[in-house]
Parts: C-alpha cells; structure tokens; sequence
C-alpha cells in the first residue's frame, strides 16, 4: 500500500515538475518572439521535429506535421533566414513528406534551385505520395526563374515515376508557358503532350486560342483559331473576346466582323455578346446604315439588346449628331425597360453641347429620371473602340475625387454646364 502511494506520489511530483518546465519554456519562446522573431520560428520547428521523431505515432504527430509546415511557410524571404535554415536543418533534422515539401518550395520560391534540387529528387524517388499542387508549384517556380529545361525535366521524371499526373501536369505547363507569351514552348509541349496520345480538351484548346491572341500576331491568332476549329472543339467566351480585342487592337474591324460571322451570330450561349461586337465594328467606322441593318437582324433573331447594344447605336448617334435617331434609340430603351448609365447621359449632353444646343438640353432630358443614381454597366470593350466622351471623362474624375459622395446626373449635368460656359468665356485684363 505504502508503495503504491509512493508511486503516484513521484508520478504526480513529476507532472509538476513537466508543467513548469513547459510554463517556463512558453515565456522565453514570448520573449524571443519580440527581439527575435525569426529565431523563435526555427526554436519552434526544431521542437516540433525533436516531438515527431520521438513520438511518431497518434494525432499527435499530424498536427506536428502540420505546426511544421505553418513554420517554414510564415519564414521571411531573406538570404539571412535562408543561411540560419540550412544550418538549422544540417542537425537532427528528420523531416516528413509534408515538411519536405514546405521547404522544397521555400528553396525553390527564394531561388536557391539546387536545395530545392536535391529535397524534389528525395521526393520524386521516394514512397511519398505526391500532391499535384507542390508539382504545380514547384513547375511555375521555375518557369518564373527562366529555367525552362528544368520543367521538362520535371515532366520527364513525372513520367516514369507517377504517369497518372501527367495529364493534369502537361496542362498546367501548357497553361504556364501561355500566360508569360512563350508561345513556341507552348506549342513543344502539346505537341508532346499529342504524341504521347493525352486528348486536348475544350479548356486547353481555348486556352491556346487566348495564349495567341495575347502575344501573338493576327495571323498566329488565325490559324490557332483555325485549328481549334478543325479539331470540332467549341470557341468559348473568353476566346472570343480575346480574338476581338487582338482585331480591335489592330483595328481590323473588317476582319472582326468576318471572324464573328463564322462563329455564328445565332448562338445564344455568349448573349448579345457577338451581335454587340458586330455593331461595335461598323460603330467604329460609323457606318450608320450597315449599324442599322445589322440591329434589325437582331432584332429578327430573336435577340433584346441590352444597355451595351443601346450605348454602341447611342454613342455613335452622338459622335455623328443624329439626333432624331438619338431620340428613338432612348423611347426603344425606355420601351424595354433597360435603365440609361452615364454612358447614354453622356451621349445627349455632348451632343447638345458640342452642337451649342444648351438650351434644347432640358428638352432632351425629359424623358430620362435625371434624379437616379449614378452608375455605369457598359461593356469596357465600347470605350476601347470609341472611346469615352467629354461628359463621361468629366464626371468620372468628379466622382473619383468625391467618391462617399452619392451623385445624380441632375447634379453632375447642373456641374458640366457651368463648366461649359466658363470655358467659353472670354476675360480681358485691363
């Protein structure tokens, strides 16, 4: 009995003596945090590790894993830092799969490529599960390097080691490559990927397309748009919209309106997308009758137009001062129920004023509600092709300057005005 009672006597003495011990270590890690921060990090890490290797078994040593990967990833980027880390890991230093992987990245994101090197060899030729995400960014960590024959190399070892992420890999790199405009390995590496039998699906093909239309020339964008075609994989939105800017940008707006034709003016998966950049390209040449033409055909089609659709036909009115069809675009809006932004404001203000119609401009107004709020929704890609008006830039500046305060366009118009008529002004100084 009395041994017994010894027993839990030294077991409980020892719980306390363990509890202070931990008391004591907490306070000086929150002292070093304060004067050195960075050091504490590596203190932690080493205690983490030190608690794994000795106990390797229970949730205990998830979360270890885990508090070790919190600690590499919040290490400064610093040449500093990196010195005290690999001096730090050169002893008793036994990491896991997913410690590896933190500091394989650490190395490789601080470009020191040959540590990074030497953990993804140890990774690659191990039982570790690999996690497609670290190959992702292990692939773009070079890539931003320069260091291009790494990836393929990467790619190969990929191959032989894990063939099922191949596929997932091949795109990634394709994707990579495209992003930063290096459009012939781009092109090296779905050829590969082709002979190697993998299938080009519609994301990777659109994405081909956008790669083309960025960094390459109209006739490099023509034919990648040719092949998609030819391999009866759908151009989506965004392929579409990167096309017409490449077309707008050279401004080629015979060519956009061919190009948008052979997609197909009818398909009503993209809206009133197609119908608003074939308006836009004879908009911009202000081919009024043709801009004419083609909004009837919408119409026909079965398409509503929507406030872009109104905008492109009301700016070009504006520019051209048509203002009976000025007028009869605003009763079709107000007809549809589609609210006018500051971009159709705009359009009757310069138009009347660019025409010194001030004192018709109450008149134009009236059937408008000059008392809403003001917003904008009008497609960017209108201002790329016609840019914006006076009234538009104008208001623009105020409201950025102003921006806690909510603006009419009664007070936004009441402001350009007056401006209007100072700068028509003429003081003489005596």
């Amino acid at each position: 009995m009395l041994s017994s009672l010894h027993v839990r006597f030294r077991a409980l003495r020892c719980c306390c003596m363990v509890r202070s011990l931990i008391f004591r270590c907490m306070e000086a890690i929150s002292i070093l945090s304060v004067t050195h921060p960075f050091k504490t990090k590596l203190i932690c890490l080493k205690t983490f590790c030190s608690h794994k290797n000795s106990h390797s078994k229970g949730s205990t040593q998830k979360d270890n894993q885990k508090d070790n990967v919190s600690v590499i990833q919040s290490l400064s980027r610093k040449e500093t830092h990196h010195a005290h880390l690999l001096k730090f890991q050169s002893k008793d230093f036994l990491p896991d799969n997913s410690t590896l992987t933190a500091l394989m990245l650490y190395h490789a994101n601080n470009g020191y490529f040959t540590e990074a090197d030497a953990i993804w060899h140890e990774i690659i030729n191990s039982s570790y599960n690999l996690d497609i995400h670290t190959v992702f960014a292990l692939i773009d960590s070079y890539i931003k390097a320069g260091l291009f024959h790494e990836v393929n190399r990467i790619i190969h070892q990929i191959s032989l080691r894990h063939p099922q992420l191949q596929h997932q890999v091949y795109s990634h790199t394709v994707s990579s490559f495209g992003k930063i405009g290096e459009l012939d390995l781009m092109e090296s590496t779905i050829k590969e990927m082709a002979s190697k039998g993998f299938h080009i699906d519609s994301v990777m093909g659109n994405a081909y397309v956008v790669y083309y239309s960025r960094f390459g020339s109209i006739p490099m964008m023509e034919n990648a748009y040719k092949r998609l075609k030819s391999s009866r994989i759908l151009i989506e939105k965004d392929a579409i919209m990167a096309i017409s800017y490449a077309y707008i940008r050279d401004k080629k707006f015979h060519n956009l309106g061919k190009f948008l034709r052979d997609v197909g003016l009818g398909r009503k998966n993209c809206g009133n997308l197609l119908w608003n950049l074939l308006l836009l390209s004879y908009a911009a040449n202000f081919k009024m009758k043709s801009l004419q033409r083609e909004f009837l055909n919408m119409l026909e089609a079965g398409f509503e137009p929507d406030l872009t659709t109104f905008n492109i036909r009301s700016v070009a009115f504006s520019k051209m001062s048509l203002f009976w069809d000025l007028h009869l675009s605003l009763d079709h809006m107000k007809h549809n129920g589609v609210v006018p932004d500051l971009v159709t404001y705009g359009c009757v203000v310069d138009a009347y004023l660019d025409r010194k119609l001030g004192k018709n401009l109450d008149f134009a107004l009236r059937k408008m509600n000059v008392k809403d709020s003001v917003f904008v929704l009008t497609d960017q890609i209108v201002f790329e092709v016609l840019g914006k008006g006076d009234f538009h830039s104008s208001s623009e500046v105020l409201l950025e300057f102003k921006r806690g305060k909510r603006w009419s366009y009664k007070e936004l118009i009441s402001i350009y005005v007056k401006k209007k008529y100072r700068s028509n002004q003429v003081f003489w100084n005596y």
